[in-house]
């Protein structure tokens, strides 16, 4: 009695929401946040309005949660770019190459939610977001340099704090380099010079910023 009274209650649900959430991170990043209606949500993400409410909650709720879970994934695909080499410098070239790939990742659209919609978006709780995950990008490049430090790799005077800034700028500038259509081989050979460059520094020099 128990178990079919359960299973009587409510209507399962006839979509994946983890699909589906991805399927509206597509729709964010294409049409941007303020030209995406309610309508294109249902129609894209093929769930119905009861279910998007239900489910998702209103539009911003659901803009949200799609920068968040988008910020997670890419930020673990960041996070193993920039781990999984020995060596600083093929550690920093990865980082960067990362960003080049999802920015160009084929059947995406080109750039990246969170570089060329989110900052777009009049909201403090997503302007907020964007502050804290620019922060925590700044400080695991940061927690790299340190390890090459540790490593011999780089002198103890090295200019952390500025390069690991450096470093996320040049990240974001390849990202949007991406958006407007420069080639995939192009901003991978930038990447691999952006990591050459930041790693240039004259013992004994005094560090700017």
């Amino acid at each position: 009695m128990l178990n079919n009274s359960s299973r009587s209650r409510g209507r399962p649900r006839n979509f994946d929401e983890s699909e589906a959430l991805k399927k509206a991170t597509q729709i964010f990043w294409s049409k941007s946040y303020d030209g995406v209606a309610i309508d294109d949500l249902i129609a894209g993400m093929g769930v119905g309005r009861q279910s998007l409410y239900s489910v998702f909650g209103d539009k911003r709720t659901l803009f949200l949660r799609v920068l968040r879970a988008y910020a997670e994934r890419k930020g673990a695909g960041a996070a193993k770019a920039l781990f999984s080499p020995p060596a600083l410098r093929d550690s920093l070239a990865g980082f960067l190459r990362h960003a080049v790939e999802a920015a160009t990742a084929e059947g995406s659209v080109p750039g990246c939610l969170m570089v060329c919609v989110a900052p777009l978006v009049d909201d403090a709780e997503v302007r907020q977001f964007l502050k804290d995950a620019a922060s925590a990008g700044v400080a695991l490049v940061e927690r790299r340099f340190s390890d090459g430090i540790s490593a011999g790799e780089i002198p103890a005077d090295f200019p952390v704090v500025t390069r690991a800034r450096q470093v996320i700028d040049l990240a974001r500038g390849l990202t949007m380099h991406a958006q407007l259509g420069v080639p995939r081989k192009t901003l991978l050979n930038d990447a691999e010079e952006a990591a050459d460059l930041v790693l240039l520094w004259r013992r004994g020099a005094v560090p700017k910023g």
